[in-house]
């Protein structure tokens, strides 16, 4: 080992290994240390070799000395060296991010969207950027700007209740960004999308009601500008011209998914001259405040009201004698939300006209509904 020094800091030289260090000056150290994250700079001076050097070991180049590398790597595990990812991606014009939008966390259902999606995508090496709007059409704005200014290969969303612009998503496609939307979507925008098949369960939600004998059913619908409340609309229509039911427009109101609106719609149709004697809600949440409310006007259920929600959310099973409800494949939607996403990106879709892509929901049935019981 051969020591001396080189721009006034002492070097050490192994003619063996060819490998050489310099010491730095411990309090230039101390401060450089505390003003910033580490860089390929701090690695380089703390072992007095060239940048490109460490560059080089980081990225495991063949023609690096051995010795060299793993100093260099043990320096950048000392020193908590975190690579600049927005950087690389930079060069590589791909961040292997993909961005999604909620527009809550108030139910089960989207965590596990979530869940699903990332269990696809951590698979193909993407990482999951997620946003939730709260239902504001503001804050999903600024989500979307967020997401487009950290360089998103791709976005996977649900729009809020309060949507009914959507320039915001418009930006990505300029951009020849992907998008791919779930749960809620709008019809006509004419681009890729997940659903479950909110007809079907919604029209096997009334058909049970109405074999239950039920005969005077209402509906608790959602924002009727989203597909979900438009198709849950048509099953529960159609299962009433099936059984020869009129369909009454007093008895279908439109909400906007939240449980103030619940409250006060679900008190509009318990307080009429002629209350429903059943009620298919969009969700469960809504079901879930019909049968609070029934439950302070002394309204029995499911003898004197039947209530069916949809999504199945976990409490469902332990609210009074159960809520029937439609269950959701929630996992599955994520999944195959990032999978059309992941096809997108590569190319698969390129030629192809906007895909949609329906998965069957079950309906599962508890003490709700089921008239005869009581």
């Amino acid at each position: 080992m051969k020591a001396g020094f080189v721009r006034g800091k002492q070097r050490f030289f192994c003619k063996d290994c060819t490998y050489y260090f310099t010491l730095p000056n411990p309090k230039e150290r101390s401060e450089r240390r505390g003003r910033h994250q580490t860089t390929i700079i701090d690695i380089a001076q703390d072992l007095g070799v060239s940048n490109s050097t460490v560059s080089r070991a980081l990225h495991n180049h063949p023609d690096i000395n051995p010795n060299t590398r793993k100093a260099i790597l043990d320096k950048a595990i000392e020193l908590d060296y975190q690579p600049n990812q927005l950087a690389h991606s930079l060069v590589k014009s791909r961040t292997n991010t993909i961005g999604i939008v909620v527009p809550e966390f108030l139910t089960q259902f989207f965590p596990n969207v979530i869940v699903g999606a990332q269990r696809v995508l951590r698979q193909a090496d993407y990482n999951l950027m997620i946003m939730q709007s709260g239902e504001s059409y503001e804050t999903e704005v600024a989500n979307t700007k967020a997401l487009l200014a950290n360089r998103v290969d791709g976005l996977l969303v649900s729009m809020s209740h309060e949507t009914n612009n959507y320039d915001h998503f418009l930006s990505f496609e300029k951009r020849d960004i992907p998008v791919v939307y779930f749960n809620r979507v709008i019809e006509g925008l004419g681009t890729h999308k997940v659903v479950a098949n909110d007809y079907r369960g919604a029209f096997a939600a009334v058909e049970h009601l109405i074999l239950n004998g039920y005969r005077r059913i209402a509906h608790l619908g959602g924002p009727p500008n989203l597909l979900i409340s438009q198709e849950r609309l048509r099953g529960y229509q159609e299962a009433l011209r099936k059984y020869g039911h009129p369909l009454l427009p007093e008895l279908v109101i439109h909400g906007d998914f939240t449980a103030q609106k619940a409250l006060i719609y679900g008190q509009h149709l318990l307080d009429m001259a002629q209350p429903p004697d059943a009620i298919f809600a969009v969700n469960d949440p809504t079901a879930i405040e019909v049968l609070a409310l029934a439950k302070a006007k002394g309204i029995r259920i499911p003898e004197e009201l039947g209530v069916v929600g949809f999504s199945d959310d976990p409490i469902a099973v332990h609210i009074g004698k159960g809520l029937t409800t439609v269950k959701q494949p929630t996992t599955q939607i994520g999944e195959a939300a990032a999978k059309l996403i992941l096809g997108l990106l590569r190319g698969e879709q390129a030629n192809l006209s906007p895909q949609t892509i329906v998965l069957e929901a079950e309906l599962v049935v508890r003490g709700s509904s089921i008239k005869a019981a009581g």
